[in-house]
């Protein structure tokens, strides 16, 4: 018997699974017709039909990926943003703060996490745009919530105290969206209100309809995460068209988050799926977070780099992302399988 209604944080949990097996069976087909990820999609070998009233097949079929995608780095609430935030370094040769990320990878588009303070936010992203500041022309930024706010008279206190702030007007005059900044048990209990740049949902995007009732609440986008279902922001990214379409006019859209992906097929099949979706820019930086591909084992990381040498590079002693000039180089994801040319080395996988 069913004990009622999962919590959204298991009805998220609970799609992971099923995605895990989305990505393996489409790999399968797709290799099976010898064709891509890119083609099967294009050409609806998925099968799709209509849905909601919308022409899936024809959508698909206008759907054209890029070679390159934006990576978009996230300031975390306790990552250093100078050097005098540093409490002793890592000395791995990689970059440790956001200053240096800046200097080394030239990112032009940032994700900024805030922590549900106005105040205190407002200060910390001073200190973010004092660096942001220096860089010569345009940059990006996005805010994340992280489900940190209360109501939207929070976010909207934020956002007053923001454009108040001198020392932010360059970084607010460069914000795109504001993610999920309340938390999902409340989220879709009032409506978007007094936030002057559009809001979009990424933790309530825990069901087929999620991104339907957000929109009846005024928020505008929604997140693509392979990890939440490669149809599911298919469907959506459908919607977005849609929906555009009957407003004459680009309100609705999909953006790409997923902090912690690790480099090889995950990564990969996220970064096809964004890219097939139009979405220029993604946030990634989950190297940050590991040593690139050095706890795999060396003949699987030069697998990876023979199979993708746009993607990945071999410096400070492992095979990690490459990225130049804020960019990512994608264009050997165009290949017979889903997005990988390479395979992990599944013997040396270990039970945890």
């Amino acid at each position: 018997m069913s004990d009622g209604p999962k919590p959204a944080t298991s009805r998220l949990v609970a799609g992971f699974g099923p995605s895990l097996i989305e990505r393996a069976a489409l790999d399968a087909l797709c290799r099976a017709l010898g064709i891509s990820f890119y083609a099967a999609v294009r050409s609806n070998a998925i099968g799709a039909g209509s849905f909601e009233g919308m022409d899936l097949p024809a959508f698909f079929a206008r759907l054209a990926p890029a070679g390159t995608i934006a990576a978009r780095h996230t300031v975390g609430l306790v990552d250093p943003i100078t050097a005098a935030d540093l409490n002793g370094r890592v000395g791995d040769g990689l970059p440790e703060t956001l200053e240096e990320v800046v200097a080394r990878y030239g990112n032009r588009y940032f994700k900024l996490k805030v922590a549900g303070d106005p105040k205190a936010d407002v200060e910390r992203l001073a200190r973010i745009a004092a660096v942001l500041d220096r860089i010569a022309g345009k940059y990006y930024a996005t805010l994340d919530g992280n489900e940190q706010y209360e109501d939207m008279a929070g976010v909207a206190e934020l956002w007053g105290r923001m454009k108040a702030e001198r020392r932010l007007s360059r970084l607010v005059g460069s914000i795109l969206f504001i993610e999920q900044p309340i938390a999902r048990a409340r989220a879709l209990d009032e409506p978007v209100a007094g936030i002057e740049r559009p809001v979009i949902i990424d933790e309530s995007d825990d069901s087929l309809n999620a991104f339907v009732e957000a929109r009846a609440l005024g928020y505008r986008g929604v997140s693509s995460k392979t990890c939440k279902g490669i149809y599911k922001s298919l469907v959506n990214a459908a919607r977005c068209a849609a929906w555009n379409a009957e407003a004459a006019e680009a309100r609705y859209f999909m953006s790409a988050e997923d902090l912690t992906i690790q480099p090889g097929l995950a990564l990969q099949q996220d970064l096809a799926l964004v890219s097939l979706l139009g979405i220029s820019h993604v946030e990634r930086n989950g190297h940050h977070y590991v040593n690139g591909m050095a706890g795999l084992p060396e003949s699987e990381q030069q697998a990876f780099l023979a199979a993708h040498p746009d993607l990945y590079e071999r410096s400070a002693g492992a095979v990690r992302v490459r990225i130049e000039d804020g960019m990512l180089a994608i264009g050997s994801l165009d290949c017979p399988g889903y997005a990988s040319r390479a395979m992990p080395e599944w013997n040396s996988m270990r039970r945890t």
